[in-house]
């Protein structure tokens, strides 16, 4: 097999055998980041992993299929979820953990690849995220970040997150156990949440309310998560923090 022949074999990194990227560093690694924390009692540990991986491997296929050579790595399932502890199932390695291992992580791949892109399902992770992005840049390295985020979309394991899984993954959630929790804007509940985590406001974990969730809501949200990430990967803006974006008035 060739290298450009597989480049349409699949978009997955694990997948590949060293000779397959050996030769010019051509290939861009996108590294979907995501968690093990509670999204309530109808949803799995694993939403944000599973979020950011399926978005991530729909946008990479896109671009392989116009001919570019993205790969997608295997997540990084572990992140910063301290709001979450109090809920038995979250393993959240914390802040500084998170920040090593993706400055090392960045750092490995750069030395094969022509440049890495994070793709984030978790808003804990974020400071640590940029942090890492920050140190790799500072030393020259071609990697940046960018998030799975629904405009306007409810907190926490609510509709957003319901729908998504329910369209990705509908044999994880427990609909019989979706039930209304903390629905209180968050900008209200952030005090507590910053001080007191998550279960101080909603005993059940939610932030939000799931039960009027839909596979077809979550495909729509879904593919307007992929078209984002494809038309970032198309572009390749990078601004001052990092953060892969399009340019006010570029092609979307």
């Amino acid at each position: 097999m060739t290298v450009r022949a597989a480049a349409t074999a699949g978009p997955r990194l694990g997948d590949r055998r060293w000779p397959e990227l050996d030769g010019p560093a051509d290939v861009l690694v996108l590294v979907p980041v995501g968690s093990l924390e509670q999204h309530g009692p109808g949803l799995p540990l694993c939403v944000d992993t599973v979020v950011a991986t399926r978005v991530a491997l729909e946008a990479a296929a896109r671009r392989v299929a116009d001919g570019d050579r993205v790969l997608v790595a295997p997540a990084v399932a572990y992140g910063s979820s301290g709001e979450h502890q109090d809920f038995p199932g979250t393993v959240s390695i914390g802040q500084e953990a998170l920040r090593l291992v993706l400055v090392e992580l960045g750092r490995s791949a750069c030395t094969w690849a022509r440049g890495v892109i994070f793709v984030n399902g978790h808003g804990g992770n974020l400071r640590p995220l940029t942090s890492a992005v920050a140190t790799l840049r500072d030393e020259g390295r071609p990697v940046a970040w960018t998030a799975c985020v629904v405009p306007d979309g409810d907190a926490h394991a609510g509709r957003t997150e319901t729908s998504l899984l329910l369209a990705m993954a509908p044999g994880l959630v427990r609909t019989d156990l979706l039930a209304p929790g903390e629905t209180r804007p968050v900008a209200d509940l952030m005090p507590r949440l910053r001080s007191e985590g998550v279960r101080a406001v909603s005993g059940s974990g939610v932030l939000g309310d799931p039960t009027d969730a839909s596979p077809e809501l979550g495909r729509t949200l879904l593919d307007g998560l992929v078209d984002r990430l494809d038309a970032e990967l198309r572009a390749l803006d990078v601004d001052e923090r990092g953060r892969l974006g399009v340019r006010a008035g570029a092609p979307a």
